[in-house]
């Protein structure tokens, strides 16, 4: 038995272990993000997507996998202080003024995000949804992330997010 099929096999092996562990390395979005400010931009005015307070986390698995909560600080606490005991007007408010999706994202080679498919939410019409760069960009420089979309009618939303360390 010759010792250059094995000696081949464990340089294979080595090489290929350290390119996953490089790419899993480059992941630029992976981690916890703190919404820093969101803006609406519908014909040309910025104005703020979730109030002067905006309170939110964006956190990327290593397992690529993501969970994102959006919501306005500035929301009134519900009179009855049960969550399904909430008036209209309180439930409209919530709903109007907050967001929380999840599911899994992609990255392409450069680790830079390329896309996402959302697996549940509390807005019902975002489940199954794909979003490519196309939709989505999320640009990431030093420990500040920038999200772009836009929704299907045109309007422009952009969010700045913080590494959390």
């Amino acid at each position: 038995m010759s010792i250059r099929p094995i000696v081949l096999a464990l340089v294979l092996s080595i090489a290929s272990s350290s390119a996953f562990a490089q790419t899993a390395a480059v992941n630029q979005i992976v981690g916890t993000w703190r919404m820093m400010s969101a803006t609406i931009d519908p014909g040309g005015k910025n104005i703020s997507a979730y109030g002067e307070k905006p309170n939110g986390l964006l956190v990327f698995t290593p397992d690529m996998h993501f969970v994102e909560v959006l919501t306005d600080a500035d929301v009134p606490r519900f009179a009855s202080n049960a969550r399904g005991e909430g008036t209209d007007d309180e439930n409209r408010m919530a709903m109007a003024r907050s967001i929380g999706f999840f599911g899994t994202y992609t990255v392409d080679e450069k680790g830079e995000f390329s896309g996402n498919t959302v697996e549940g939410a509390t807005f019902p019409n975002w489940i199954g949804s794909v979003r490519t760069r196309d939709d989505l960009t999320l640009v990431v420089t030093g420990d500040r992330m920038t999200e772009q979309f836009r929704r299907p009618e045109g309007t422009e939303i952009r969010i700045e997010w913080q590494r959390v360390k």
